[in-house]
Formats: structure tokens, C-alpha cells, sequence
């Protein structure tokens, strides 16, 4: 444990959200969505034909009979949203898993009805998986109106693959990767794991360079989590995961902005680099959303909550009430650092946008210059017009940031609702 950290923690949360105390979350239904800002939506399809051990999120093994039950539960669950949602203009639709295309004919059915009874969104996101994506679902994607992909390649090292359990080898990888960019959707991303277990500084390099060379839209990279419930986590605790050392890490990250940086890519986010006029692939940066399925979570500015994981729970509450577990009230402070966070990770914290989501009577400085102004003297952040900058220094920082305060905070959420369809609350 890092010395002092019960002491430090509180005090920083304290600073940042106007909350030392521990959160808590209850079993009790959240307001209808009201007042969205720039609201986005999102889909949680829970099933893979393989169950990678080390993955964090809500997944279930493949069953035809269980995805004819979830299609039937989402659809009523869409449906008791219609009302409220109807008419109102959604930025995206971001589709996760699991592996959303493990039935892509029953996801394609799903989305017509989201078009049926909610209307259309600007963008629809989606993450693939290199073994379920072939050419006639691929196709029948953009059909659809899907615009973003995100391919979850991790890595192109075939030793690398097989130690995390992965079903696909490098080449299959590689050539979804090439499948997608021939068809022509308006960005293609790949995720790609860093800081896995026995992963030298020349894998990792071997890894981006075949990636970035391919043409990507985006190249998105994700170090390997400490989720003690995971099933690594479980099966061989995930202290005994050896991950190399944080000065490797650091010379992993330097070699990807620098490699991007020469290829064409910019700096987007903590962890990803886009070719400049492309859409960016992000999964959670959107202020305000909805979300839909097993263990999908809603931000509404008033209330932030989540359905419960277990897809026959969730199934059973359909259609006479939502399937929330818990949920929390969300204050005007709180929603304020739910913003900044998701800012700083995006590298740019602007004033405007800040005004345009709270009012114009709504100062940044005010409220965060107390935590702004140090993090400037420490060169973390720069000041740069209409607000504010993360400096590449500071972009490492974060993401060490993250391990004490959000994987925190869902490694406590997340555990507790896996191991219960309905807890009667869950501190974070």
C-alpha cells in the first residue's frame, strides 16, 4: 500500500468532488432521464464465444437461447425509454461487449428497433472482435449505419495472444484489421494491450509499428488492469501477475506518441493517437448517456446508475420496471469533476465547454483553479487559450491517477454486482 494513502485519498477526493466520504450506491429506481447534455447512448451485448481471463467486463459464454431472451429484455428495456428519449438528439451510439457481432443478426435486429422507437443517432460505434467480423457481417454493418470500429487486435505477437488466451492468432488480426479500412467506414480503430506479462520493449514496438503501418484510423492502448475480479484475478490473484516496471512502461508510451507522432497521429487522449479529420473512438467521454443491457451504466446529471450484470435478472424485470441495481444521486459538484475527469483524459479542459454545460455563469477557474494552478507549477498542465492542456508528462501521470481513484471505484461496483443480481448498496 502506498504510505499515507488513507489519508491522501479522502482528501484529494475531497478537493475534486467536495466529498471525502466514501460514495454509496443503493437499490433504489433513479429520476427519468430529463435535461441531457450532448447525451450519448450505449448498448451492452454480455456474450463471447471465448472468455478471455483476464478481461474486466460483463460477459457471458455464447448461448443462442440466452441471446434470444437478452434481444427480447433490450428491446423492452428501449421501449420503457421511448417515451422520454424520443425526439432528442443523441451524439452516438457506442455498442460494447462481450462481443456485440457473436449474432449480428440479432444486434442488426436490435438496432432497427433503437431507429423504431428513439430515432437515429450521428455516430455508431462498435467493438469487434478479430475472429467475428467477417466479410458479410462487416458489410452488413455499414448497411446498418455503423461509421466506427473498433478492433480489439492486443497484439500481433502470437506467443503474446496465446498467454492472455486470445482465439485469434496475429495474421487474423492483421487481416481483420486490412478487411475493415478496404470497406470504407469513417474511422477504424485497433486496441492494443501494452505492460502484459513477459511483453519486452521490442514486442510492444514490433506490435505498433505493424498496426500504425497498416493505415488505422486510430490506434488505441490499454496496459493490462488490476481487476482482482477478473478471472486471472480469481484463479491466480492478481498480485502474482508480473507486469513490467513503470520506467518500462513509461518507454513503451514515449516510443507509441513518438512512432504516431512521425506516422501522422496525434495525440487524442491518454491512450490513443488519430490521424487529424478522422472521428474520434471513445467509449466513455460522453458527458450524459443511457445506457442499455446487462451492466450498462447511465450518467444523467442527476443521477448515475447501473442495471445489474446477470442477463437473467435483468431479463426478469422486463417489461413492467428498469433493471437498475443501484444507483447514486449525482449533485451540480460532482457532475462538474465527472466532467473535468473525462477532459483531463482527453488532454483538453476548455472553458467553453465548460460554460456550455453548466452556464454561462460557470467559471472553471473558480471552481478547479485551486487543483489547476498546482498541476501547471508541476508541469503537468499548461495554460493555453480557452482553458487548459495536459503536457505529455502529465498524460503518463494520469493514467497512474486512474489505478488509485476510477479502477478503484469500479473495482468495487463492478465486484459487488457480479457477485449479486441485486446488492442493497455498494460503497466505492
Amino acid at each position: 500500500m502506498i504510505p499515507g494513502k488513507t489519508i491522501w485519498k479522502p482528501l484529494v477526493q475531497r478537493a475534486v468532488t467536495g466529498q471525502a466520504r466514501r460514495f454509496c450506491m443503493t437499490k433504489t429506481q433513479p429520476s427519468w432521464p430529463d435535461e441531457l447534455s450532448a447525451p450519448g447512448l450505449y448498448l451492452h451485448v454480455p456474450f463471447c464465444k471465448n472468455l478471455c481471463p483476464y478481461c474486466p467486463y460483463n460477459r457471458v459464454e455464447y448461448s443462442a437461447e440466452l441471446f434470444m431472451a437478452y434481444e427480447r429484455a433490450v428491446k423492452q428495456e428501449i421501449d420503457l425509454y421511448s417515451s422520454c428519449l424520443r425526439g432528442r438528439s443523441f451524439t452516438s451510439l457506442y455498442i460494447g461487449g462481450g462481443t456485440p457481432t457473436v449474432n449480428w443478426p440479432g444486434l442488426l435486429s436490435i438496432l432497427r428497433h433503437l431507429r423504431e422507437r428513439i430515432g437515429g443517432v450521428a455516430a455508431i460505434c462498435i467493438e469487434l472482435h478479430p475472429a467475428n467480423m467477417d466479410n458479410d457481417c462487416l458489410r452488413a454493418l455499414k448497411d446498418a449505419g455503423v461509421t466506427m470500429l473498433s478492433i480489439g487486435v492486443e497484439s500481433t505477437s502470437d506467443s503474446l495472444l496465446d498467454q492472455i488466451k486470445r482465439s485469434h492468432n496475429g495474421l487474423v488480426g492483421i487481416n481483420a484489421v486490412e478487411r475493415a479500412l478496404q470497406l470504407g467506414f469513417e474511422s477504424v480503430n485497433v486496441d492494443l494491450m501494452f505492460a502484459l506479462p513477459g511483453q519486452t520493449l521490442a514486442d510492444w514496438q514490433a506490435d505498433v509499428r505493424t498496426i500504425v503501418d497498416l493505415g488505422v484510423d486510430q490506434l488505441s492502448t490499454y496496459p493490462m488492469f488490476s481487476f482482482p475480479y477478473s478471472d486471472l484475478g480469481q484463479t491466480k490473484g492478481i498480485r502474482q501477475v508480473e507486469r513490467p516496471p513503470h520506467h518500462v512502461i513509461k518507454t513503451m508510451l514515449k516510443f507509441t506518441d513518438e512512432y504516431c507522432e512521425k506516422q501522422g497521429l496525434r495525440r487524442c487522449a491518454v491512450w490513443s493517437w488519430l490521424k487529424p479529420g478522422k472521428g474520434k473512438f471513445s467509449s466513455i467521454t460522453r458527458h450524459h448517456y443511457i445506457g442499455f443491457g446487462p451492466s450498462a451504466a447511465s450518467m444523467t446529471g442527476s443521477d448515475f446508475y447501473v442495471n445489474t450484470f446477470d442477463v437473467s435478472a435483468y431479463a426478469s424485470k422486463l417489461p413492467s420496471e428498469r433493471p437498475v441495481a443501484v444507483s447514486m444521486p449525482v449533485n451540480r459538484r460532482l457532475e462538474m469533476a465527472y466532467w473535468l475527469y473525462w477532459r483531463v483524459y482527453e488532454l483538453k479542459i476548455s472553458d467553453c465547454d465548460f460554460q456550455r454545460v453548466f452556464g454561462k455563469d460557470a467559471s472553471l477557474d473558480t471552481e478547479f483553479g485551486h487543483l489547476l494552478r498546482p498541476l501547471i507549477l508541476m508541469k503537468l498542465l499548461e495554460r493555453v487559450a480557452g482553458g487548459y492542456r495536459v503536457t505529455k508528462p502529465g498524460a503518463y501521470w494520469i493514467h497512474r491517477l486512474q489505478n488509485e481513484y476510477s479502477l478503484s471505484y469500479i473495482n468495487h461496483l463492478w465486484g459487488a454486482c457480479r457477485k449479486e443480481p441485486w446488492p442493497s448498496e455498494v460503497r466505492l
